[in-house]
């Protein structure tokens, strides 16, 4: 919950003001910056503390494992079914429903969220029984919700009821002032659960973590602590201890001008909408061009 970078701050207010209703959350952000962590963050602070805290991960399952899962079903709802099982739903009672990458929910099963979202009821799988949810509901995506609508995977009334309260979690390249502190207490958390007395960063280490983009986030920046402890051998974690994509060198950035040749600056674009995008995917629809263009473009230019 480290967050005293500006682009950080408005984020956790939002969230802190809210937490206490049981007002819908919508977060979205790049994956692996912290959405999980900051979903427990809003339970541990409203009036359903003491409630369970349970996770649904959306892309896990087909759409008839992932309702059963969701909701339950009785026995003989379907082949395997040899009992009833109650479901996460219930199994979140008085507590906070955590629907992860929420973006991934098939879309069959998306009027059957509508509904436990918009009136709290639900029916198991092979039963009739209308049931109503005491849960609060979060969710979580890494998808632009809009784009999915206009492509006819994700329901408009289904965003609209998920974003009641609607936030943004910045990727960790946009709050730079947070990398260092994070990774402290990262380092404290590791040497303490490795039994090792306290540790800290050289000065190499300290700049090659402060100059990583850190593509992945805050859980590349977790794995690449965590790896740290293991491998570390002297009382401070050097740079040599650090995976090697964190210490090597940022490539050359070209300066546009008259004298530039056109594929120096493409390769140069290519390059950072490749550090700023989470998936491929993302990146060609940044560049406006199809993945298998980008693909041949990156073998083009050794990326």
């Amino acid at each position: 919950m480290t967050g005293t970078d500006p682009a950080m701050r408005p984020v956790l207010d939002t969230l802190f003001t809210v937490a206490a209703s049981d007002a819908t959350v919508l977060l979205r952000g790049e994956s692996g910056t912290g959405k999980g962590v900051l979903a427990k963050a809003v339970h541990a602070r409203s009036r359903r503390a003491s409630g369970p805290f349970v996770t649904v991960h959306c892309p896990s399952l087909s759409a008839e494992l992932l309702e059963s899962d969701l909701f339950g079903h009785t026995k003989g709802a379907f082949t395997g079914a040899v009992r009833d099982t109650t479901g996460k739903v219930a199994a979140a009672a008085g507590g906070t429903l955590f629907l992860d990458e929420v973006g991934d929910l098939p879309l069959p099963l998306q009027p059957k969220l509508l509904r436990l979202v918009q009136d709290r009821t639900y029916e198991r799988v092979g039963e009739a029984t209308v049931r109503t949810a005491d849960v609060r509901i979060v969710a979580a995506t890494n998808r632009d919700l809009e784009a999915e609508v206009a492509a006819g995977r994700f329901r408009e009334d289904l965003l609209y009821r998920l974003n009641v309260i609607e936030v943004t979690v910045p990727p960790l390249r946009d709050r730079r002032a947070d990398v260092l502190p994070l990774a402290e207490h990262l380092l404290s958390r590791f040497a303490a659960r490795s039994a090792r007395p306290a540790l800290g960063f050289t000065a190499a280490a300290r700049d090659a973590i402060v100059r990583h983009r850190w593509p992945g986030n805050v859980r590349e920046l977790r794995n690449a602590i965590e790896r740290a402890v293991l491998l570390g051998k002297g009382a401070e974690l050097d740079a040599a201890d650090l995976p090697a994509a964190v210490t090597s060198a940022p490539p050359a950035r070209v300066a546009v001008g008259a004298d530039v040749p056109i594929d120096a600056v493409e390769v140069e674009h290519i390059r950072r909408v490749l550090a700023a995008s989470p998936t491929l995917e993302d990146a060609a629809r940044t560049l406006g061009i199809d993945p298998s263009t980008l693909y041949r473009k990156r073998k083009k230019y050794g990326l």
